[in-house]
């Protein structure tokens, strides 16, 4: 490559890498600036250095951080565990061709077209204690009414069900579109060798997927620690009068917004950020990883 050639590339890649810079990099070295100081009540005031004070209160905090920091392991585990085997089988189901199976692909993708706040309004509607589709449906059955969002130990569950509804079937389209590059002469081998049904799955199907596996679960992982418009729609200020929804991105937004405190914020949104990063280094680890 020839000096006007480089000198090309980068002019090219300039106004790029100063876009990643100006939107990405500043906001985060700006956000660990201010979680080393005492920044109260404006962010344009003066905010002496505080050293490790705020994130000493933050993980001494065992009333909001802990419990919300929890929270957030439960919903995306939970979360995440159920879109990827329901996601797994939706995909080998529409792996093959049937009638019917363009429309209802299309079908699959309605919940992802919708913004979360709307989804998060809309379940807020039917799953109203009062006045819901949900409790009419098992009244009509003979069930018991539930409170669904207004119980504080049912919260946590039902906004890990809403997601489950919303992100399946882009977890469905991601393992589908990688059942679509395996090869199919392994497969057909086992069939021939009289392995079940089960078996080529077992030990054909899912050892080829396992990588596209692990980058679907990664992309979903990473998307499922930053929820915050499901839960702020549904469960309004501190997820809830008695916090019983709040994550650390609810955490963090209430810290901001509602009690000005900048400098513990940006500690928890630090703190937040290494738990992203280490879940992403703990699933790039896994077999598979070559994918993602």
């Amino acid at each position: 490559m020839t000096g006007a050639q480089r000198r090309l590339r980068w002019l090219m890649l300039g106004p790029a890498l100063a876009f990643v810079g100006l939107m990405i990099v500043f906001p985060l070295v700006y956000t660990l600036y201010l979680s080393f100081t005492d920044a109260f009540g404006a962010v344009n005031a003066e905010a002496g250095f505080a050293g490790l004070r705020n994130y000493a209160d933050a993980l001494g905090d065992g009333r909001r951080f802990w419990p919300a920091f929890w929270r957030t392991v439960v919903f995306t585990v939970g979360a995440v565990a159920v879109e990827a085997v329901l996601g797994l089988a939706l995909a080998m189901l529409l792996r093959k061709a049937f009638r019917g199976v363009r429309w209802v692909r299309t079908v699959l993708i309605v919940p992802l077209l919708t913004a979360p706040v709307a989804i998060g309004v809309l379940w807020l509607l039917i799953l109203d204690p009062t006045n819901g589709v949900a409790n009419h449906l098992l009244t009509a059955i003979g069930l018991p009414r539930q409170a669904f969002l207004g119980s504080v130990s049912g919260s946590l569950p039902t906004l890990m069900a809403i997601d489950v509804w919303q992100w399946t079937p882009m977890m469905a389209i991601l393992l589908l579109a990688g059942l679509s590059t395996l090869p199919t002469e392994p497969e057909e081998a086992a069939l021939v060798d009289g392995a079940s049904a089960w078996q080529r799955f077992r030990h054909v199907v899912l050892p080829m997927l396992l990588p596209a596996l692990t980058a679907a679960v990664l992309l979903r992982t990473v998307d499922a620690l930053k929820t915050f418009d499901l839960i702020y729609a549904t469960k309004g200020a501190g997820g809830g009068s008695a916090f019983e929804a709040e994550t650390l991105n609810v955490l963090a937004y209430g810290l901001t917004f509602d009690y000005q405190e900048y400098a513990l914020a940006s500690a928890v949104l630090v703190l937040f950020t290494v738990v992203i990063v280490g879940v992403v280094l703990v699933v790039r680890r896994r077999p598979g990883r070559e994918a993602v």
